[in-house]
């Protein structure tokens, strides 16, 4: 078996199991809940099926920090949404006891996979989560790989600060 059969295969056999475990998450259906049809007595809406757009405060109390499983955060937190809204809230860099942070948007599952930022693009530096935070419109129904981009992708493979998420639509009401 060639290397970039063996890559591939290990690319699908990835992209399978995490699609997986998050079907199994609980309220991921796809953007279609079909148990929640507005007849009488039927069960209630999840938190997740608010009309309209959300903010999200990516790592919710924790904000964007080093050694916090922001892949668990957001198995637990969707699903998402076309045009939810992420906020990383970090600390701007004010001494050398700040651990400063970014936010870089990376290009595909295998870049997200191995912390590569290559070519991955900066959407946040480091002064842009402090006060009310940076906020990312989740646009376009594609997934989308974030990352922190520090000490060269250190803060992504070592420190946990990577996520990704695949904005579905919102059911129809």
């Amino acid at each position: 078996m060639g290397s970039s059969t063996f890559s591939l295969s290990l690319i699908l056999m990835l992209t399978a199991s995490m699609l997986a475990v998050s079907m199994a998450n609980k309220d991921w259906h796809f953007g279609f809940n079909y148990t929640n049809w507005p007849f009488k007595g039927g069960p209630p809406q999840s938190q997740n099926d608010i009309p309209g757009p959300r903010k999200i405060v990516v790592g919710g109390s924790e904000n964007w920090q080093l050694n916090f499983n922001y892949t668990d955060w957001a198995l637990k937190n969707g699903p998402f949404y076309l045009n939810d809204t992420l906020v990383f809230k970090y600390d701007p860099p004010t001494n050398d006891s700040t651990i400063p942070h970014s936010v870089y948007l990376l290009p595909n599952l295998w870049s997200f996979l191995t912390c590569d930022l290559r070519r991955a693009t900066m959407v946040a530096n480091t002064t842009q989560g402090g006060g009310e935070g940076f906020e990312f419109v989740l646009k376009k129904w594609q997934p989308h790989y974030f990352a922190c981009g520090e000490r060269n992708g250190y803060h992504c493979k070592a420190g946990q600060m990577k996520f990704f998420v695949m904005p579905l639509f919102r059911q129809w009401h």
